[in-house]
């Protein structure tokens, strides 16, 4: 630099950045020598922070606001270098910005597959891809670990390691969590929840925040995909007649939107016969339909016993069969004496309707 950057640095009193580019993370503020002169302003954004170094060494981080740069108002400044200097040059120092936005749509996914022990499909591979934010957490901690002396560190410089940290996190919490691969799937929101709070210690080691991950896929192999299709059509079609029934009610559908003025008459034809085809199958009901209802239980009829007195003598137990067989055989008449259980007393067999039903149809006794 010649002589007049030196004189025009002398009466830089104001330190400020600003950037539109939206990927610098870190800015050097350019200053002939490092030369901060005695009361210089210091203006630090919203969504900035600044941190002042001094040969090396981290003098004071300013968060929003205007600062006097001097020894009342940054009492550390006095311990580290006086100020008394030609033209109150106060000693070298650097003043760094950090961008404390929230950079999003930050894109990660695996590159190779992901071996997992699912306990219902064994062992499987998956993949998966989403996107995450972050944004500077401890300009300090970033500066020592990460940003150095580099007077203007933008996203591409860490972009791979950061990817790598979320690929990393996720294989090993998804790994060791036990998740079932259906489960991964069935909310997204939440496991990009749980994933955030797993992974979140790994971004403070670089003084980052990590914002929020979202997982947008979780995919397995086609021929496990194959297999989950194959079963959800199993559970939807239930059995052949069910699906049958299905396919005649869209066939319905179609012949019904078909306004061909040539094959309309057809279609409205087949779509009577299989409407009554199919209300047929409803009204009958189908025994190996899974929706239909079992059918109705049948009672059990309880077997009664009977007694009857022949020739003075007790007969019994015996069933209404064996009481039509000795009707027939003219061993039990009208004035014959039974009983038979919830009866007080013998009776007459014309007493008792089902034995007076078969005496009825007995013929009368042959004529002389």
């Amino acid at each position: 630099m010649g002589i007049w950057d030196k004189l025009f640095g002398e009466l830089v009193d104001i330190i400020e950045w600003t950037d539109d580019t939206r990927h610098t993370l870190v800015y050097r503020f350019p200053r002939y020598g490092n030369e901060i002169k005695n009361g210089a302003m210091l203006t630090v954004r919203e969504g900035q922070m600044a941190v002042l170094v001094n040969e090396g060494e981290v003098a004071d981080v300013f968060g929003p606001g205007l600062f006097e740069l001097n020894t009342a108002n940054v009492p550390i400044l006095s311990s580290l270098q006086g100020w008394k200097h030609g033209f109150e040059s106060p000693f070298k120092a650097e003043v760094y910005f950090f961008n404390t936005k929230v950079f999003t749509d930050m894109k990660w996914g695996l590159r190779n597959p992901l071996i997992l022990r699912d306990r219902e499909f064994g062992v499987i591979r998956i993949r998966a891809f989403g996107s995450y934010a972050f944004r500077i957490n401890d300009p300090e901690k970033m500066m020592k670990e990460i940003v150095g002396t580099d007077g203007h560190f933008v996203l591409e410089e860490i972009i791979g390691q950061l990817k790598n940290l979320v690929v990393t996190g996720f294989a090993k919490v998804i790994s060791e969590s036990g998740i079932p691969v259906l489960d991964l799937a069935a909310s997204y929101d939440d496991l990009g929840q749980f994933l955030t709070d797993q992974i979140q210690p790994m971004f403070n080691e670089y003084g980052l925040k990590l914002e929020t991950m979202l997982v947008e896929n979780v995919s397995v192999p086609e021929s496990v995909e194959k297999a989950l299709d194959e079963r959800a059509s199993s559970i939807a079609v239930g059995d052949l007649n069910r699906f049958t029934r299905y396919q005649q009610a869209q066939s319905m559908r179609d012949a019904a939107n078909n306004q061909s003025a040539a094959g309309g008459g057809m279609a409205m034809g087949m779509g009577f016969g299989m409407a009554q085809s199919f209300g047929q199958a409803m009204a009958k009901g189908d025994a190996t339909d899974p929706l239909a209802p079992p059918p109705v239980p049948q009672a059990t009829k309880e077997i009664k016993h009977y007694f009857v007195i022949v020739d003075g003598e007790r007969v019994g137990p015996i069933n209404l069969a064996a009481v039509v067989e000795m009707i027939k055989n003219q061993q039990i008449s009208a004035d014959s004496m039974m009983w038979t259980a919830g009866l007080k007393d013998w009776i007459a067999a014309d007493g008792l309707s089902e034995v007076l039903m078969h005496l009825n149809n007995e013929p009368p006794a042959m004529p002389s």
